[in-house]
């Protein structure tokens, strides 16, 4: 299925095919993140998200939604403190190396030390959170945040994710 037929109208009920649900869920721009964090032992750990999103101003809470199976999973949960790097368009190699299993996520790129949480030097913003809420999600977790520290580089430009691609901002 091309980009172009993605979001062909189409009318469905429940139960959905997955695959038809998937694609629905994909017509909605999001932007890609990796989160980070490191477990009691020291090891740094993370994952690559696009289920991310501002919660509160007041107080400052966002969430993101990592699958059950994540490996960082139980890290995050357990030390309950964790970073959020949303990614600029230089970020794609960052996102895709955070799939993967083989490889050491954190080599090549620079990292900083926010008391303990690994923080991409490179992220358009950042957000270092403590735990503030864990619900089930279905075959995800809702994970919400308590934002205690911040960076922000305006002058990146977003990478975005769109129809299954990495994507940019074209403002015309």
């Amino acid at each position: 299925m091309t980009a172009a037929t993605t979001c062909a109208p189409r009318l469905a009920t429940a139960p959905f095919e997955p695959r038809l649900l998937r694609d629905a869920f994909g017509c909605f721009a999001t932007g890609v993140t990796v989160v980070t964090g490191q477990t009691a032992g020291g090891q740094r750990v993370g994952l690559t998200a696009n289920s991310f999103t501002s919660v509160s101003l007041d107080p400052p809470l966002l969430l993101f939604c990592p699958a059950n199976g994540a490996s960082a999973l139980p890290a995050l949960r357990e030390t309950a403190r964790f970073a959020i790097n949303i990614l600029d368009l230089d970020g794609q190699a960052v996102a895709d190396r955070f799939t993967r299993k083989d490889i050491d996520r954190f080599a090549d790129h620079d990292w900083q030390d926010w008391d303990g949480v690994p923080v991409l030097a490179a992220a358009k913003a950042a957000f270092a959170c403590e735990l503030h809420a864990d619900h089930d999600g279905g075959d995800h977790r809702i994970i919400v945040g308590r934002v205690t520290r911040l960076a922000l580089d305006q002058s990146r430009e977003p990478l975005l994710y769109l129809h299954g691609r990495y994507r940019r901002v074209h403002v015309g």
